[in-house]
């Protein structure tokens, strides 16, 4: 097996991956802020890192994955206030609908999934360490840590302290002994949550849950730390820094960040306005096209939304479940007696076919280099995987007719089967529904998009049928036409009609 290979950010290249505990792995991301529904930005951070978590397992080791939720912070207190919502109870509220979407998407769930309110204590440790260590001090009840304190500042994302400025959320602080010295913890002010502390009531920093919670679970040396991109700085520089000054043994091995969904290549995000949240797309497409749209592109690539590319995964994922579906419906009859895996033949127990063997071999070996090579997820279901599929559907035909070498293709489609469903196990595209059941909701929500109802799709094909008996072709094919460009596409199967969902058909240009 090919070694595995990631991309370490604080390194700026490709490293084997290495644990600290030979097979164990300690893997810590940073979850959402939670006050609103999540956005695909942020389901793309989820889905990325379920991958990894699911690779991970299937290479045999043991995986401890933690996935924060911050439940304090200003965006929520400010929210709350605008609503009348208590604050807590706000980003509770949003904690769970985040993790609706999470199973919609099929991300499995962490190990520990931490909230910043159930962690006072490790936080409120963690800064009297810190203040111990001289690494930071203390104004009017707020805690600011002193970032010349510690020499190696800047070295993950390349800033130079002396170019750093405060960040744009926040005003500079004139009580501050630099610029970019930033808050550990913060005093109470009138209606927001505080918790009592050895500097008076207040709330932690943004920053600083993130290291006490990864330390609390993973103690302060573990394998991954993981995020958005946008969060190499100032995120995850000042968890460096609190980390590193909390304990000088203290260390991350690997920094892994996802790139950016964009919209118009610009940066989806809330405060720009221009996100779809993740609810908005699953209300119109299914939540595995969603999740094959955001595998789409290697995940640390910027990541383009558009419409198109999401018709496309959800035709993909058509093609997928359906071949899936009729392969299972064809293989049934032979699933007992004399036709069971691995029967045998005139006392020799019977081999796939040489076509099937070189297949699996190839979909195998090409998953293999893919993901080994820092989960390379980008056209990874193409090539030896559609070769697969076709290789199926080809098989389902010569099945049903009866011949010496049925109880070969038999095995040989079992076993691509196989090979196949393990490569969408491991990417999470694999559903727990049966494959009828998946095919069955796609096609529900083509004829939403479609703004249609199935007896609407039942009646024109109807008409159609009817236009073909008298030979009016013209109306016949305008009908095709029609419902190609909502995205329904009209199939002449032996002497009836079927229909399934497609990639809307650009209309004709007169």
């Amino acid at each position: 097996m090919a070694e595995f290979r990631v991309y370490n950010s604080m390194t700026q290249q490709k490293e084997v991956f290495k644990p600290n505990v030979p097979g164990e792995v300690s893997m810590y991301v940073c979850g959402v802020t939670a006050y609103d529904f999540s956005h695909i930005g942020h389901a793309r951070a989820a889905v990325n890192f379920d991958v990894l978590f699911r690779y991970l397992t299937e290479l045999g080791y043991k995986v401890t994955y933690v996935r924060n939720f911050t439940d304090v912070d200003d965006k929520i207190i400010h929210k709350a206030n605008e609503i009348g919502e208590d604050p807590l109870s706000l980003s509770n509220r949003f904690c769970q609908e985040y993790l609706n979407d999470m199973g919609d998407l099929q991300c499995l769930t962490p190990t520990h999934q931490p909230r910043v309110s159930d962690h006072m204590e490790q936080i409120i440790d963690m800064i009297k360490q810190i203040i111990n260590n001289d690494y930071a001090y203390v104004v009017d009840g707020d805690v600011f840590f002193a970032v010349e304190k510690f020499p190696n500042y800047g070295q993950l994302s390349g800033q130079k302290l002396e170019h750093i400025r405060a960040g744009e959320r926040v005003s500079v602080d004139s009580r501050k002994r630099n610029p970019a010295d930033f808050a550990l913890w913060k005093s109470a002010k009138p209606g927001e949550p505080s918790w009592d502390s050895p500097w008076g009531l207040g709330r932690p920093g943004w920053h600083i849950e993130c290291s006490a919670m990864s330390a609390h679970y993973l103690t302060f040396k573990f394998d991954i730390h993981g995020g958005g991109i946008d969060l190499i700085f100032p995120h995850h520089e000042n968890e460096i820094a609190q980390s590193g000054a909390a304990c000088q043994e203290g260390c991350v091995s690997y920094w892994l960040h996802n790139g950016h969904v964009t919209n118009n290549n610009e940066k989806m995000s809330k405060s720009l306005g221009n996100f779809f949240t993740i609810r908005e797309i699953t209300e119109r497409y299914h939540p595995l096209s969603l999740r094959h749209f955001l595998l789409s592109a290697h995940y640390r690539t910027p990541l383009n939304y558009s419409v198109s590319q999401l018709e496309g995964a959800s035709d993909a994922v058509y093609y997928i479940y359906n071949t899936l579906q009729e392969c299972e419906d064809a293989l049934s009859p032979f699933q007992d007696g004399a036709q069971k895996e691995g029967a045998e033949q005139n006392g020799r127990t019977v081999r796939i076919t040489q076509e099937a063997e070189v297949l699996i071999s190839k979909l195998k070996k090409e998953f293999e280099t893919k993901m080994s090579d820092d989960l390379n997820s980008a056209n990874i279901l193409t090539g030896a995987f559609q070769d697969a599929l076709r290789f199926i559907n080809t098989s389902l035909k010569p099945l049903k007719k009866k011949h010496p070498k049925q109880q070969q293709l038999y095995k040989s489609l079992v076993e691509t089967m196989k090979a196949v469903k393990k490569v969408l196990d491991i990417l999470g595209l694999l559903s727990s529904l049966t494959y009828s059941e998946v095919v069955q909701q796609l096609k529900a929500k083509a004829l939403k998009r479609a703004g249609l109802s199935e007896d609407d799709v039942l009646r024109t094909i109807a008409d159609r049928t009817l236009a073909r008996k008298n030979k009016d072709y013209a109306k016949s094919d305008q009908i095709r036409v029609e419902m190609e460009e909502k995205g329904i596409q009209i199939m002449d199967v032996g002497n009836e009609s079927i229909w399934r969902p497609r990639v809307p058909k650009e209309p004709e240009q007169n």
